[in-house]
């Protein structure tokens, strides 16, 4: 038996996957998962001596929708200490001592400078994480991340296991500051911070209204961070793995999985509270966003945002032109209909018409479309030329009273919205 455990262990830590990148993925830890691993959870930690404690003892802490504990056995947690300069490693081996049956594994690097930043310790992470569950065979496996600065809830897991139950590929899931360092944040920093979170939930809405996603209905948010979301271990192959760059990685893997025509869910059930710190680890992450609230609010000067007319024009044509690609996938429309509907759309759309015919074409999922459309409008500028951005403080009023006009008197004009509002 012992020598079976032992061949088990030394063929385990010899296996590499390549996670559908191509690339072959080093082995960071030896030990295998234990049978009925269901989800694996990724920690980055880069110095966060003074909050890793917490962010453990609440992974350790899992309990399920009924308050009974999660049994160990079905998760684990790796946690990457990368380049830290305090005590990190130490803190996590500590609590990997102290709770002996909470499958925690603790991996230590000193990366070369160019590799040392979040998109490639996430990835290394994931990779890992895909070729544990791969190991364990035929049954399904959740690749979760959160970061050394953050708390799960006390259900996370249990929210991670019901979305995915209820067909999602992937869940984002709902991203709050940590109330005390919200509170000692400067008065202009909070009060920009609260404004752009009620901005991007009032295009939620305004979505909801005009081109609601088929799988990911209210009540939902907008959000995918590295702090708080989780993926299916295929789903993840099928996407390539975690884009490899420097920053914003999480925001290029949601981009990759929507991509595919993934079912994503932004679930309310699956909460994080992370810090509300304006120095962070990462570039373009929360923290730089907070910093820039900081800087204009010591200017007086406000966050300009794409204003509300443009982001309700954008949902309509986008509704549109969803239920045109649907519409010619199952039965194409006569030649000279199609041709006027193409040439409206693109008119909608500030796209040159050969541009949008061409993305149609090629495009396999309705997500593929929908980000070939963004990519030559961004490229070519039109669409930007006719919607000047506008302070936060205009986008916010004017996303009201559109909302409140629509469900008050419902779509008016020749663009109509979907049902539903």
């Amino acid at each position: 038996m012992e020598g079976d455990c032992l061949a088990a262990i030394l063929n385990f830590s010899l296996k590499e996957e390549n996670c559908g990148t191509g690339q072959p993925v080093p082995v960071l830890i030896a030990p295998p998962p234990l049978p009925h691993t269901q989800v694996s959870v990724i920690v980055p930690v880069r110095n966060e001596a003074d909050t890793l404690a917490e962010t453990l003892l609440a992974l350790a802490n899992q309990v399920d929708f009924a308050d009974h504990p999660l049994d160990f056995k079905g998760y684990e947690v790796l946690v990457f200490a990368n380049n830290c300069t305090d005590d990190s490693a130490a803190i996590a081996r500590r609590f990997a001592q102290q709770h002996p049956r909470f499958q925690l594994h603790v991996v230590e690097q000193t990366l070369p400078e160019g590799e040392a930043h979040i998109g490639r310790v996430r990835r290394m992470l994931m990779d890992e994480a895909h070729r544990r569950l791969t190991w364990l065979g035929a049954q399904p496996g959740i690749i979760a991340s959160t970061d050394g600065d953050s708390r799960v809830d006390r259900r996370w897991i249990a929210a991670i296991l019901y979305e995915i139950a209820c067909g999602a590929d992937a869940v984002g899931g709902r991203t709050v500051t940590d109330r005390a360092e919200r509170a000692a944040l400067d008065k202009a920093t909070k009060a920009a911070y609260l404004r752009f979170v009620g901005y991007r939930y009032l295009i939620k809405q305004l979505e909801d209204c005009l081109d609601p996603d088929p799988f990911d209905r209210a009540p939902h948010h907008y959000q995918f961070f590295g702090a708080n979301f989780a993926v299916t271990h295929t789903m993840y192959a099928q996407a390539g793995g975690m884009p490899l760059v420097q920053t914003s990685e999480d925001v290029a893997f949601y981009r990759a999985v929507v991509k595919l025509g993934a079912k994503v869910r932004h679930s309310m059930l699956m909460r994080v509270t992370t810090s509300a710190r304006p120095q962070g680890r990462a570039p373009l992450g929360l923290a730089d966003r907070l910093s820039q609230f900081q800087v204009l609010g010591q200017r007086q000067e406000s966050f300009l945002v794409e204003s509300a007319a443009a982001v309700e024009a954008k949902l309509l044509a986008r509704h549109h032109l969803r239920r045109y690609w649907m519409q010619a996938a199952s039965a194409p429309p006569r030649p000279a209909l199609a041709s006027q509907r193409l040439t409206q759309l693109a008119g909608w759309l500030a796209v040159p018409l050969a541009d949008l015919h061409q993305a149609i074409e090629q495009s396999v999922t309705v997500g593929e479309l929908f980000q070939q459309v963004e990519q030559h409008q961004q490229t070519l500028g039109a669409w930007q030329q006719r919607w000047a951005a506008v302070p936060i403080e205009v986008a916010i009023a004017d996303l009201r009273l559109r909302l409140n006009q629509r469900r008050s008197r419902g779509p008016r004009g020749k663009l109509r919205p979907a049902a539903g509002c």
